[in-house]
Formats: structure tokens, sequence, C-alpha cells
């Protein structure tokens, strides 16, 4: 039989892969070790980690990641069209940042912290000052811009004049070490020691790149007596102003720190702008600023035309440290009026309705995004008489930034789609809402939020948790509803989570609720707002507006870091061990934190080892982190959601938490490799590869078929396309797994374990099953309370079931084992070498071999559904041994 060479194969793939990154945008600069946290820890708003599926590192390119490097849009593509179910899991997840971040470090997996030093200003200029007398002290910052610890070896002063300056005060010091982000300064006065021009150089040693930072220092030395110029700005922006209003005045101050007075003689305005300053204040030609004074000199900018504006301000003096004048920049950006609104949600749909029932309701918020009053004059509902608008909401005058909501009610008189559009007209463009639902004779449910406005929390310190709100949907119909999406989007989803006990998944009986809780936890300072957005299977889209404030935490003030801060733990069995999620706290602040008490709710509980965070009461240095592992054992089938709450004095956070209580379900039918509970495959099947993969196989068919002329050849191109198939999309179709050939001998292996040697010649005789495993498969973690199950029952009648851990680091499998315990074999394969024998593409995998050695089935994934199934062809197999 003729076979497409691996050459062949390669190129077909090799082919495909580029056909795809072809498509993909452009490379961005990011974040890299920012990427490196999300793409361990998950997204900041929770959920699962990149490495739970990729491996603990993109260098090994697991599910062909590295197809991402420096590639955001390849992820966003991916999201899109949910690939390996990642949309399903990160949709509204991750910003655009985040998405450039995370491909930074897949491009650069090796990315390490490292300081960055400046200091600023480079140069500092002393006032003329008599011989012999001290100037006022002047000071120089030391900022960290890197991520890692800036340690500081020395500080010190060299130059033709370095005994005229000295240090006289500041935080910077040798031995002192900078926080990643934090700054520190030095303070200098100048004693000069004769007359004329003095200089030195301050210099500050280091571990930053360079290794030191130095300023030019310089000062001229006086004789007699003279004034001094200073200013306590070198240049003004006034920022974006609207055309013909008038900026508030900004402030120069000017100062005289000589030892005589000093007269301004000159005070002026140039440049292509200068028109549209006006000038104030204290400083004038006809009064002279005495030695120690100073004056002020206002500045208001009135903007006639659209567009950058400039000008110059010179101040011209008797000073003796400045030659004729001194300069200070003007500038701003002006803007024409434009008046805008926005809509949110910017469509509404009400799902199907029972004809003759209640009239349902929904709000829309119009929000003022222009830099104007907005003025209405007219607001109006078409297309439909069965959508109407309630009167008040919104009207009149709208400020710049306000809000005003709509209510509209659906109450269709006739069977089939309603269509209408809300048209909002002002001296801003018409803005238009569309508005969909469909009237039925048929039992429907009738989904309602209990917020009919937006929910505003109060202002939060950055870095802790505002009091949760709840909200309740109720079903007012007469049928049941499904929840198909429950999500956060909008500008900053991060800084928002949801809990309760309304999930995606979830049904809802007529005249039954669930509850939504919604908690604000600010990541940044200002103003924070996101979308709560929830779609029932039966068309209807429920939106609720999220916002809050972000309040910067004092300095000294500790906080607490969670990440993540919410966790879905997915579907869990009843009755097992239950699945097992660590938390890490970290003390953000700069004092130490003693956290009192952890309290937990729902079927979740503390998992201590001997790597978890200490006994509470509990106290954490400033910087200094640990771990809180939390176990979920459902009691009861269907979903589940609780919460940990961490107590300390004056404050609490709250980590939200949820997953799904399972139970073994029957035998429905050979297992079949679906993807689901598989790292490596689609949960949905909806690869986008599929189509240009089927293309590809026909015209290899057709091109075998004119090469060859053979059967064989085309069956060969096939297994070729195939092989393509399953490494680029490894679940379009529900087939059961090729990870060896069934009725062959299976590939031998000699590993080692934690109890010695692990031979598959060892349990020639035996059925045995194998199974291949990794410490960051979530699936992984499922399936080995079920074979401590089957190994147990099964054991003495001739089943022995061997785990194969294919992690580069033997310790990450240990430690996985510390928390999962096997009670059947298990051996270590760092290089990988069994896994490649039997063709492995996604953990967990599986091969049953017989007594005599040969494959009787594989399969990829673990999921509930497939644990009846599978018992099944062991018990099949047991049989058919005696």
């Amino acid at each position: 039989m003729k076979k497409i060479s691996p050459s062949h194969r390669g190129a077909l793939c090799a082919t495909s892969v580029w056909a795809l990154l072809m498509l993909a945008p452009a490379a961005y600069a990011a974040d890299a070790l920012n990427g490196r946290s999300l793409y361990l820890n998950g997204p900041a708003s929770g959920g699962t980690a990149c490495a739970s599926c990729h491996g603990p590192t993109p260098a090994n390119n697991v599910n062909g990641i590295l197809a991402a490097a420096n590639n955001p849009g390849v992820i966003s593509s991916a999201f899109s069209a949910n690939r390996g179910g990642m949309g399903s899991l990160y949709n509204g997840k991750f910003s655009a940042a985040e998405l450039s971040d995370l491909a930074a470090f897949i491009g650069n997996p090796n990315v390490t912290a490292a300081p960055a030093a400046t200091l600023a200003p480079a140069s500092l200029s002393f006032a003329g000052t008599t011989v012999g007398q001290a100037s006022a002290a002047l000071s120089t910052t030391l900022t960290n811009s890197g991520n890692a610890a800036l340690a500081i070896s020395a500080v010190g002063i060299s130059g033709a004049n370095a005994a005229d300056f000295s240090i006289s005060g500041g935080s910077c010091g040798a031995g002192v070490s900078v926080a990643a982000g934090a700054s520190c300064n030095v303070q200098l006065v100048f004693r000069p020691s004769a007359g004329g021009a003095r200089s030195a150089s301050l210099n500050v040693s280091h571990n930053a790149t360079g290794g030191t930072s130095s300023v030019s220092l310089s000062g001229s030395g006086n004789v007699a007596a003279a004034p001094t110029i200073a200013l306590s700005a070198n240049g003004l922006n006034f920022g974006t102003l609207l055309t013909g209003n008038a900026s508030p005045a900004q402030t120069i101050t000017v100062s005289n720190a000589g030892q005589a007075a000093l007269s301004l003689t000159g005070i002026s305005l140039s440049g292509a702008n200068a028109g549209i300053f006006q000038l104030g204040g204290t400083c004038a030609t006809a009064t002279a600023v005495p030695a120690g004074g100073s004056c002020t000199v206002t500045v208001v900018a009135t903007p006639t035309a659209a567009g950058a504006f400039a000008a110059n301000l010179t101040l011209a003096s008797n000073a003796s440290n400045a030659s004729a004048s001194v300069t200070v920049s003007l500038s701003g950006n002006a803007s024409a009026a434009a008046p805008a609104l926005a809509a949110n949600p910017s469509a509404l749909s009400f799902g199907a309705q029972t004809i003759g029932a209640s009239a349902l309701t929904q709000s829309v918020s119009v929000t003022n995004s222009g830099n104007v009053p907005v003025n209405f004059t007219s607001i109006a509902v078409s297309g439909a008489p069965s959508v109407t608008l309630a009167s008040g909401g919104c009207g009149g005058t709208l400020a710049v930034g306000a809000s005003c909501n709509l209510t509209l009610s659906f109450a269709p008189t006739a069977a089939g789609a309603v269509n209408a559009t809300l048209l909002l007209r002002s001296n801003a463009p018409d803005l238009s809402v569309g508005i969909s639902g469909s009237g039925t004779t048929s039992a429907v449910a009738r989904p309602v939020l209990s917020d009919t406005t937006p929910v505003t929390f109060g202002s939060t310190q950055v870095g802790q948790q505002a009091t949760a709100h709840r909200t309740t949907l109720s079903n007012n119909g007469s049928a049941a509803l499904k929840i198909t999406t429950l999500a956060l989007g909008g500008t900053n989803p991060g800084d928002f989570a949801l809990a309760g006990s309304c999930a995606v998944g979830a049904s809802v009986s007529p005249g039954a609720n669930c509850t939504i809780d919604s908690s604000f936890q600010p990541t940044a300072a200002g103003a924070r707002s996101a979308n709560l957005v929830l779609m029932t299977d039966g068309g209807a889209q429920l939106s609720l507006s999220l916002s809050g404030n972000g309040v910067a935490v004092a300095a000294a003030a500790p906080s607490l870091g969670i990440n993540p801060q919410a966790f879905d733990f997915g579907s869990a069995t009843l009755g097992d061990a239950g699945p097992v999620k660590r938390f890490t706290l970290t003390n953000t602040g700069s004092t130490a934190l003693t956290i009192n008490s952890a309290s937990f709710t729902g079927p979740f509980a503390a998992a201590t080892d001997s790597k978890s965070c200490a006994a509470f009461p509990l106290t954490l240095a400033a910087g200094a982190a640990c771990e809180l592992p939390v176990r979920f054992t459902p009691a009861s089938a269907g979903s589940a959601s609780g919460n940990v709450s961490l107590q300390a004095n004056g404050a609490s956070w709250t980590i939200a938490l949820s997953g799904q209580g399972a139970t073994a379900a029957p035998a429905t039918g050979q297992p079949q490799n679906r993807g689901g509970g598989g790292c490596s495959a689609a949960q949905d099947g909806n690869d986008p590869t599929l189509a240009a993969l089927v293309l590809l196989a026909a015209g290899v068919l057709l091109w075998r078929r004119r090469q060859a002329r053979a059967a064989a050849g085309t069956l060969a191109g096939v297994a070729s396309v195939a092989a393509c198939a399953l490494l680029l999309a490894p679940a379009v179709t529900p087939v059961t797994a090729q990870a060896a050939d069934v009725g062959k001998p299976a590939p031998a292996f000699a590993l080692e374990g934690p109890q010695g040697a692990v031979k598959l010649e060892q349990y020639r005789g035996k059925l045995v099953y194998v199974d291949f495993w990794a410490s960051w498969c979530g699936p992984c973690r499922q399936s080995f309370p079920w074979m401590n199950e089957m190994q147990a029952r099964y054991g003495d009648k001739g089943l022995q079931i061997v785990g194969i851990n294919v992690d580069a680091k033997t310790d990450d499998a240990r430690n996985f084992l510390t928390g999962t315990p096997a009670k059947f074999v298990i051996g270590f394969d760092p290089s990988g070498t069994a896994p490649r024998a039997y063709g492995v593409k996604g953990m967990p995998s599986s091969v049953l071999i017989g007594p005599d050695g040969k494959v009787l089935f594989e399969h990829s994934g673990f999921r509930a559904d497939d644990r009846a199934a599978l018992e099944s062809r062991i018990q099949a197999a047991l049989g058919a041994s005696k």
C-alpha cells in the first residue's frame, strides 16, 4: 500500500497552518510580565488559567499556542471562533491590552523582571549664592520604572567643585531598596567657596541597566549680593478646551532666592497663538520682588479655532542666574462643540412573548458622551404598535456625562416576529435602538430583572471590595427559561465580579427566580464601569449597567491582593474528594496586614496542606504572600455557589465561588472523544479550520488519483489530511481518538514512579488501563477519583490502572498527587517518550490494553458522561479475558 511520506504530511499541515496565520493581524508590543501573570493565573476577574490547557510555559507549544506569539489577533480570533472552547471561557474576560500582554508573553516565555532607574530632573541649577553662604535645597527623584526591586549601593558627589555641593537629606541612600513603581529622592545644597561658575555631579550606583545614574550640578558663587529667579513650572498645558470658552486660570510662581531685589523688566507673550491668552497676577515691572519673596503670573486661554495652540510667556529680569530672560511654554488643544449620545444596550430583544399576556418591560440607558449639553427635540418608537414607550425618563437637556433611562413595553397582539425602532432626535446625531421580539400562542418564559435602573456602587478603595449588590431574575411566564449567557462586558469588566444562584446553563421554572450578586473591587482610581448581559434560550436579552468609583489607597494603608478574585470549579462528581483551587493572598500595602479569619459558605472549605497559609489570625508582612487552597465538595447535583470571606480590622474581602455538582451518568453507548473534558479539544465542535481541511482533503484525493491511480494512495492521502485535522482541530467531529492502533501490540515503556520501576511488561496477563495525565490539566483532576474507584472495584479481577505523568518537572506531578492522591500505579515520563509512542494529542488520554498486550480501545478527554461507558468497556474486557 502506498503512503504519503512524512515530509508530504508535514507540508500539508504546514500549508494549512500558514494559510490560517496569514489572516492574523500584525503583532503588537506589550507588557510580557503582565502577560505571564494572566497566563498562569487566569483573567483578573477570575476564571480558568491558560496554563491549565497549554501547560506551565508556552515554550512547549502545547496545542500550537506559539501561533499566537506576539500576535494578539490570533488569540482574539480563537476566542471569537470558540476554538477549543476558549470563547466560552474567555470572551469578555480580557481587554485588548491584556490580549497584547498575553501574546507578548507567548512570544517571550522566558521574560524576567528587572529594575529600571531614572533620575529627574537630570540637572540641578542652583541660584546665584553669596560665597560662603548656603543656597536653598534642590531635589532630584530616582524612580524605579521597572518591575523588580532597585538596590542602591552608593550615593555620592564628584567633579571639579564637588566640595561646593553637599547632600542635605532625602530618602535615597546606600543599602536602600526601591520597589517597582516606587521612588526616592536626594536633596542637595550649594555653598560656593569662590566666585564664578561652579559644577559637579551627583552619582547614584544601583543594580539597574548602566549601573549608575547621574545628575549634573551647577551654580554661581557671587562675591556681592545678587537676585536670582526661579519658576514653579517651565510650561503650562491647558489640555483640551472648547472653542470660544475660557479656560480656568493657571498660575506660574516667580521666586527670588537670591540676596538682592529682583526687578522684572518685561512680561510678554509671543508665538503663533499669543492672542488667545490673557495675563494677570501680582508680578509687575513696576514692583520688585524682594530677596526671599515671590509673585505670581496667571494665564487664561480662550481658543478661537479647533486644533492645537501654543505660545510663549517671556520674563525679563536682572537675575544673576539667567540670561536676559526666561521663557514658559504655553500649549493646549481646542475642539469644536460635538454633542453625542450613546445607548446601553444598543439593541433590545424581548424574545418570544405570549399573545394577550401583560406587557413585558425593558430599559435603555441614554448617556451624553459628547462635550456639550444635549437638547432633545423628540423621542419616539416606530415600526410596531405592540412596542410602546413609557412617559418620562429622558427629555429637555442632558448634561455632559449624564444619563437618563427610557422604559419600553412589549405586548404582542399577533403571532410572528416584531421589529421596531426607538429614535432620539436632538442637537446630537440621531440615535436609534433596534427592538425585536415575537408573538406566540405557546407558553413562554418571561425573564425580568428586579433592577430597572443602573446599579451604582459607592466609592471604594482600590484593591478592596464594596458590599455586593443582589439582583433577582424572575420568570413571570408560563414556561421554564434557561440562561445561555451571563457575562460582564464594557469598559472595566475586571473590576466587577458575579456570583449568586443564577449561572449559565441554569433553568428557572415559571414563578421561580434566581439571584445575581454583583460586586465591585476597583483596580484603579476614578470612574469604573461595566455591563451585565444575560441571555435566555427564548431569545430574550437583558442588560444592566454597573458603575463605581475607585479611590486611591493611602500609601501607609494595608491592602490585600487576591488572585484570582473569583473562580468557577466546573463540574465535580458527588461523593468524590472534590477539586482544589489555590488562591494567592498578597499584602500589596506598605505595612503589615493581619487577616483575622476566613469563613466559607456553600459547599466549599479550606484544604490545608504543607504549602498553605498559616492558621488564622494570619499576619502578612508588606509584599508577602501565601496560598489559600479551597476544596469544592458538592452535596447535591446542580449549580452551587458560595464564597470565602476574609476579615481584617476595618476591612474585608470576598472571593466568589461557583461550581456544578454532577452524578455519574448511566451508560449510553460507547465513549466518544468529543473534546469536552480534554485540554486540547474544542467543546462545541465549531472549529473554523474544518472547511479548509475538507477542501484540502478533496484536493489531495484528486491529486493522488491522477498521480498514482490507486485506491491505496487515495486512502493514504485521506489519512494524512485526517492527521492534520486531528492536530489542528481535534474536536471537529465526535470520533474516537486515535492514540494507538487497535488490535496491534501496545508500545512498551519503562519508567520510574514513586514506588520504583514501572514497565508495561510487568502487567502481562492483566487488563491494563493506561492513563496519560498532567498536573495542569483540569479534567485529569476529575478523572483520578473515578480511576481510584475502578482500581478498587476490579483490581482483584485482573485490572491494573497505570497513570503516566507527562510534566517536564516531576515536582509538579508530586504536588498534584499530594492534593489528588492516586490508588493505582504512577509513572513519571518528563521526556514524553511514552505519549509520543502512543500518539497522544491531548490530556487526559487513555488506552485499554488486553492481557495479550494488544490495544483494545483508546479514548481522549474525561467527562462525567464517560464514566459508565468506560466502566462497561472494562467489564466487557475482563469478561472476555476469562
